[in-house]
């Protein structure tokens, strides 16, 4: 087919459309509803299936025999470090971080917020929690306290995922003491930090709700893939909040 004919097809019939769409993925239980309503009438896609977009991203790469295949690339000018992940790998640290923080009492449906500069434990951040269906916020690194307790008290985070610090050009961000003080700031307390220390400057002070990353995930058990419903929501975005109190 070509584009203009499955364009057409997509508008024209949808569910049609949709379906193959599904075929092509793996499910825990495939949609045999592909298209329906909730009671105010807003439509919901696959409401009857169950998948995990983790599982989607990685272990079925692995399972197809692609493990040894380069998944991940990180190259920072920054730091004038390059780095390559293979699928095995990235599987290995996200199951291993998604069991560390099974073990920390976070379960499906549960919060967090990762507030981390570019790096690749910040995607593994976000595919652990997709893993176990822990809901994640990306924070931008660096924000202000004040702007990271906002959303603290908005998502309600049972953790929060950082780092020691961050660098921009030629500076290095304190992203630690910010988070602490964000979390004196908010109304909720999250119940666990988990703080990645990239060890380029200062000596991080650990408070007691503090959990070191790396002691966390090499003392951890991979933990598997968590089915979750296909409208189960993955990560919450925030509005810049320039214009008002930041909406989820």
């Amino acid at each position: 087919m070509k584009y203009k004919e499955i364009y057409e097809e997509s508008i024209e019939q949808p569910e049609k459309f949709w379906k193959k769409q599904a075929d092509a993925i793996d499910w825990y239980n495939k949609p045999k509803e592909i298209l329906s309503k909730d009671k105010n009438g807003y439509p919901l896609w696959y409401q009857d299936g169950e998948l995990n977009i983790c599982y989607l991203t990685l272990d079925k790469h692995v399972e197809d025999g692609y493990g040894d295949q380069v998944a991940f690339i990180y190259d920072s000018p920054v730091t004038q470090t390059i780095k390559k992940y293979t699928f095995s790998e990235v599987k290995t640290e996200v199951a291993k971080l998604a069991g560390g923080m099974q073990s920390l009492g976070m379960k499906k449906g549960d919060t967090a917020i990762i507030y981390m500069p570019m790096i690749p434990q910040t995607a593994f951040a976000m595919l652990a929690c997709a893993r176990i269906g822990v809901i994640h916020s990306v924070v931008f690194g660096g924000f202000a306290p004040h702007e990271l307790a906002i959303r603290i008290d908005d998502c309600k985070p049972r953790v929060i995922i950082t780092a020691s610090s961050g660098i921009e050009v030629d500076r290095l961000i304190a992203y630690k003491p910010l988070v602490d003080e964000a979390i004196t700031l908010a109304s909720h307390r999250p119940k666990k930090v988990i703080v990645l220390n990239r060890k380029l400057g200062a000596r991080v002070p650990f408070k007691k709700y503090d959990i070191d990353y790396d002691a966390l995930v090499y003392g951890s058990e991979e933990a598997p893939c968590v089915p979750v419903n296909s409208n189960h929501p993955l990560y919450i975005l925030y509005t810049s909040g320039t214009t008002g109190k930041p909406k989820g």
